[in-house]
């Protein structure tokens, strides 16, 4: 029995969306669903009885990270990242790849792996699709990504080839390497950059693998959205049905719904907490920049409609107050806030292909999002 598998429900018959179920080793995960991310075994700001309390069924947790700090080793004495962050429900852990890639000046790539620098303390580190395994089997994340290259954007069509094949080559020997495959899922990553051609290359060989799920990297990397879409449109039936595929590091509320509209399963982003501790909260009738000095007399939740903590119990005007005075639980309550929202954004729309009307809510959505909000 594979350590993670996907249960189709329903597909949508105005949209074509998937609604299924993802069951893993630490619970069953509604989808489509949005994982908060813990990069250091902890979602910043946030703690687990707060991340249960607002339905989070998985999070991500970066392996780059925890590598250098506390040192995977670490983690393994702990008991693995659950025990270790007291998180009883699924973890997913990244390979390190988008981190080390994104370190341009401090690192070298060749077919055996990726020599790096610290970003910590300049100390020299070598990351290959082997140690990646080794990382992640040590963490003990329900979900663990293989170790690939993120082409960056734009790159030239020889470049994003070359990279493709490589981690290709590199996929191949994760699964070889991969000691857990009772306990943990190792998915693939289809990369190809802004290509059709080699998105559609790169998810063949991969689906030749035979992996139990699908990562779609590379993409939200600086690509204008209409680029997004049709490479998903391109990719997308390359893949299986009964596979779970995830949009990596795409969090924002058009990217989410136009993303299952296209036959995502799951996403995950920064962009919530990172944005909910600059002061911008996500609401129902667009961004609200609570800093800004027209929310100092605002008696009003937040979000109307919302019913996470911050909206339940504070106002604008007091948020904006602890956000002015550098108080802590400003930054959490707008974090709190807009993960919440995100969460129960993808339950709307699990309940719209449910009612065969995405396409329905989606413009509903946009409607209230764009045209509604700015205040």
């Amino acid at each position: 029995m594979a350590a993670v598998t996907y249960e189709l429900i329903k597909t949508c018959k105005q949209s074509g969306a998937r609604l299924g179920r993802l069951h893993t080793p630490h619970g069953v995960i509604d989808t489509p669903v949005f994982m908060p991310v813990g990069t250091n075994a902890t979602v910043k700001g946030i703690s687990p009885d707060e991340l249960r309390n607002m339905n989070a069924g998985i999070i991500l947790s970066n392996t780059y990270h925890l590598y250098l700090r506390p040192g995977h080793e670490l983690v393994r004495e702990a008991g693995g990242l659950h025990k270790f962050m007291n998180w009883d429900r699924a973890i997913l852990t990244d390979s390190g790849g988008f981190q080390v890639f994104s370190l341009s000046d401090l690192r070298k790539i060749t077919e055996d792996g990726v020599h790096f620098r610290s970003h910590i303390d300049g100390s020299k580190h070598f990351l290959s699709p082997e140690k990646a395994m080794e990382i992640e089997n040590a963490l003990g994340a329900d979900i663990m990504m293989a170790f690939d290259e993120c082409a960056p954007y734009p790159s030239t069509y020889e470049y994003t080839k070359k990279s493709m094949y490589m981690t290709t080559r590199w996929a191949e020997r994760c699964l070889k390497a991969h000691k857990n495959s009772d306990t943990q899922a190792l998915f693939g990553i289809v990369q190809g950059g802004t290509y059709d051609d080699l998105r559609v290359i790169s998810a063949r060989d991969l689906v030749a693998m035979d992996f139990p799920g699908y990562g779609i990297g590379g993409l939200s990397v600086g690509e204008p959205g209409e680029i997004m879409y049709r490479v998903l449109e391109s990719t997308m039936p390359e893949l299986p049905a009964n596979k779970p595929r995830y949009l990596m590091g795409v969090g924002s509320p058009d990217y989410l719904i136009e993303g299952v509209i296209r036959g995502i399963d799951m996403f995950d982003c920064v962009l919530p907490t990172r944005i909910g501790r600059n002061g911008t909260a996500m609401t129902s009738q667009g961004k609200v920049i609570v800093r800004d000095a027209k929310y100092a007399h605002d008696f009003t939740p937040l979000d109307p409609e919302c019913t996470c903590p911050a909206c339940r119990n504070h106002t604008r005007a007091y948020i904006r107050h602890l956000l002015k005075a550098e108080e802590m639980y400003g930054l959490r309550l707008v974090a709190i806030h807009n993960l919440h929202f995100l969460i129960n954004l993808m339950k709307s729309i699990r309940c719209a292909i449910m009612e065969d009307r995405l396409l329905d809510f989606k413009e509903e959505f946009f409607d209230k999002y764009y045209n509604g909000g700015n205040k």
